[in-house]
């Protein structure tokens, strides 16, 4: 996991040079050119560590309605092929919040300097294992010995194979597990028989069972129930340097959350087009995934005991760390 963080990427070099000239951007108190000499918007840096997933939709629907621009918040919103590139751009300072997995809180461990400032969304109902149409395989009972695509080594999708594995009694080595990187590799591997199986995203798993090509083995519901799927992470420069915009941005983003569970329609239409899908698609995506996002960003204790133990099981890190230097409910809303 550390190795992949140290890595570079595309995304990360456009983000850390873009951080390069972000002195010349960040706001002055007031700006004399605006009608009344009115507050500038505090411009917020947004990383989410993927493309097309419906976890990270909020951030776009609530940019669009206005929910953060009413908190006086200008967002630049960027996503990255994966949580190590994204936290490798926090760590270039080319990101201030980003929204991630709590599988991630290890890299704080590793050295990020970020700390999770929220949690958003609990059990893990945003993936499927899809199989090809013609497999052989019929439930994960099917799995012992077979090989999964997973995005990669020490990601969430690595560890809910793993947890299928232990909670059978194979072992960690009971499912070959393979990373291969984002949604649409590791479907293609299933689809050319590379591999048994993958973990993806619930939109790229209906996706490919719509195409006629494959079909969902297994969801992960039941695998975990209390677990922190995604959390948003700061920087520790953003926290040190604009407390009050991090605390505008997860108030932004729960009043986001409770429009979506209000507007599904709207919803819908901006999630479709961000996720490049058609409106059908999307509003199953969207009975299937609503349930997951938290209301008010509190860590729940049980669902960080089972993310410490995660990162020993994955052995990103040698022992449980001490979850409550990883995390803060301080910026929260009250």
């Amino acid at each position: 996991l550390w190795a992949v963080f140290a890595m570079g990427s595309g995304d990360t070099a456009q983000r850390t040079a873009s951080s390069a000239s972000r002195t010349d951007l960040k706001p002055t108190n007031v700006d004399l050119m605006a009608p009344g000499s009115q507050l500038r918007p505090e411009e917020v840096w947004i990383g989410k560590a993927g493309r097309e997933a419906f976890s990270f939709v909020p951030v776009d629907i609530g940019d669009r309605q206005g929910f953060f621009k009413k908190r006086n918040l200008k967002l630049e919103i960027s996503s990255f092929s994966g949580e190590a590139r994204l936290q490798q751009a926090m760590a270039a300072d080319g990101i201030d919040i980003s929204l991630a997995s709590g599988v991630g809180m290890a890299f704080i461990v590793k050295g990020s300097p970020v700390k999770a400032v929220a949690a958003f969304a609990g059990p893990p109902l945003l993936f499927a294992l899809v199989v090809h149409k013609d497999a052989t395989l019929k439930s994960e009972a099917d799995l012992n010995g077979r090989t999964v695509g997973v995005s990669g080594v020490g990601s969430v999708t690595h560890w809910l194979v793993n947890q299928i594995a232990l909670q059978r009694g194979w072992g960690l080595g009971g499912i070959k597990v393979v990373g291969i990187g984002d949604n649409g590799a590791r479907v293609a591997a299933v689809k050319s028989r590379g591999i048994d199986g993958a973990v993806v995203d619930i939109a790229s798993a209906l996706n490919f069972v719509k195409a006629g090509d494959g079909r969902v083995l297994n969801r992960f519901g039941h695998i975990v129930k209390d677990f922190h799927l995604h959390v948003m992470f700061a920087t520790d420069k953003a926290i040190a340097a604009k407390p009050e915009a991090i605390r505008n941005f997860i108030a932004g983003w729960f009043e986001t959350i409770a429009f979506m569970r209000k507007d599904k329609a709207r919803t819908v239409e901006i999630a479709a087009e961000v996720m490049g899908t058609d409106k059908v698609l999307a509003a199953g995506i969207y009975d299937e995934l609503m349930p997951m996002f938290a209301d008010n960003g509190r860590f729940n204790p049980k669902a960080l005991d089972v993310l410490s133990k995660s990162f020993v099981d994955l052995k990103t890190l040698p022992t449980a760390p001490d979850m409550s230097k990883l995390h803060t409910e301080a910026f929260l809303p009250k």
